[in-house]
């Protein structure tokens, strides 16, 4: 959803010779990533509560009310899970302005700028990400 359309808008940062890691330039082009990806979701938001509004209806027929129910449900979990992105925008917004942004939470090492462009929001180098998903598994057991 979001995701392809972010990458047709903004092509992949292409570091100068030299360039330091997370210069002006990076950060303000992730922020403008950041902010018009959250930009898209709310409008995704808001246009989902103009449409269950409009089409809020009441069918007689069982079959139907279920299956409007059921699409309501789907819905409110996507945007549920928007809303949760928003949060991690939010956040990562914040520390492109504490100076914090593009490096891990977990060891400070670099994230790498490739990383970030799949996936804007990350605040763990791959490494980290990799054994804390792999700590996950092992408990969920």
């Amino acid at each position: 959803m979001a995701d392809d359309t972010l990458h047709k808008q903004f092509p992949p940062y292409v570091p100068a010779a030299g360039e330091e890691y997370m210069s002006e330039k990076q950060l303000a082009h992730f922020r403008e990533i950041l902010n018009s990806l959250k930009a898209e979701l709310v409008d995704d938001i808001e246009r989902t509560v103009h449409t269950m509004q409009d089409e809020a209806t009441v069918f007689a027929d069982p079959n139907d009310r279920a299956s409007q129910e059921s699409d309501i449900a789907l819905e409110l979990r996507n945007r549920d899970r928007e809303r949760k992105l928003i949060k991690k925008i939010d956040e990562a917004i914040g520390r492109i302005n504490e100076g914090e942004y593009g490096y891990c939470d977990s060891c400070g090492v670099e994230i790498g700028l490739k990383r970030l462009e799949a996936r804007p929001t990350a605040t763990m180098c791959i490494d980290c990400k990799t054994l804390e998903e792999m700590r996950e598994r092992q408990v969920a057991k």
